[in-house]
């Protein structure tokens, strides 16, 4: 059964929704059990074969005895799951919507990536980004989980059938100092490593070379082999999930003009050995 809502917001509720059951320690057919619906329903929501509605989600938020704020949460993505968009402005947010990026990761056959001053997550080295989620406006504790989630993103570049990855980077986000000297030159190092990989293609766009559309702001394009694609747009207070096929053309056009502007892979790789050094 294929997906009855390809939205980027049903996606994140299937996935979010699996996630909380596992972390509360519930099987599937026991929750199903609790709040008398067929194990085969409960599947089909936590697939995203089908989008439950916010009071089936209340029901199982309720078995699940969370917090207020993670109820809270929870449904306003329930309320918006099938919205052709996903748009969000609320920092709180930030736990679903990472789940969606997970689950885009997961799911994805392609991403395709433009970051100007600070490298992407799934490039990060670990000190680089602790240094990063530390310095950012969030609490210890969420920090923390934040940066064994990002860590474990970067799994999706090395399983059985990993995604296939084209990272454009700006030449500031390698010569930017974060955290010290140290931790940016194992940084350089572990992204030396990462280029190696036959799945990923890494190119640096480099800086003063006059206007391009990648300076209004970073992207993530995700492209799946039976979904539709999805774009995410983030900045420090909103992340956005688009899948409108204009919004997305836009995008590919803008990869297509970064191609365009960005070193070569080689030219890349002795770049990088050059700011290692």
């Amino acid at each position: 059964m294929k997906p009855t809502s390809a939205s980027p917001g049903a996606r994140a509720l299937a996935a979010s929704l699996r996630e909380l059951r596992m972390t509360r320690g519930k099987g599937l057919r026991e929750l199903a059990r609790m709040v008398r619906i067929l194990p085969q329903l409960l599947s089909a929501w936590e697939k995203g074969q089908r989008v439950p509605g916010p009071e089936d989600i209340a029901r199982l938020l309720g078995a699940l005895q969370v917090d207020d704020a993670t109820y809270e949460r929870m449904m306003r993505l329930a309320k918006r799951a099938k919205d052709d968009n996903w748009l969000d402005s609320n920092p709180s947010d930030l736990p679903p919507a990472l789940s969606g990026i997970v689950e885009y990761e997961r799911t994805a056959t392609r991403i395709t990536m433009w970051s100007l001053a600070v490298l992407p997550g799934i490039l990060q080295s670990p000190d680089y980004a602790r240094d990063v989620l530390s310095n950012a406006e969030i609490a210890l504790d969420q920090a923390d989980a934040m940066l064994v989630a990002r860590l474990n993103r970067q799994r999706i570049l090395v399983k059985p059938e990993p995604v296939r990855l084209t990272a454009f980077i700006g030449e500031m986000a390698i010569r930017e100092e974060i955290g010290s000297v140290d931790i940016m030159s194992d940084q350089i190092d572990h992204l030396l490593e990462v280029v190696a990989f036959s799945n990923v293609s890494l190119r640096i766009v480099p800086g003063n070379i006059g206007y391009h559309p990648g300076l209004i702001g970073p992207f993530v394009l995700y492209e799946f082999a039976e979904l539709p694609p999805i774009v995410h747009l983030e900045s420090s207070h909103a992340t956005a999930f688009l899948h409108d096929a204009r919004v997305v053309a836009d995008y590919r056009r803008q990869a297509r003009i970064l191609a365009g502007r960005a070193l070569s892979e080689s030219a890349t790789r002795d770049l990088l050995r050059e700011v290692a050094r």
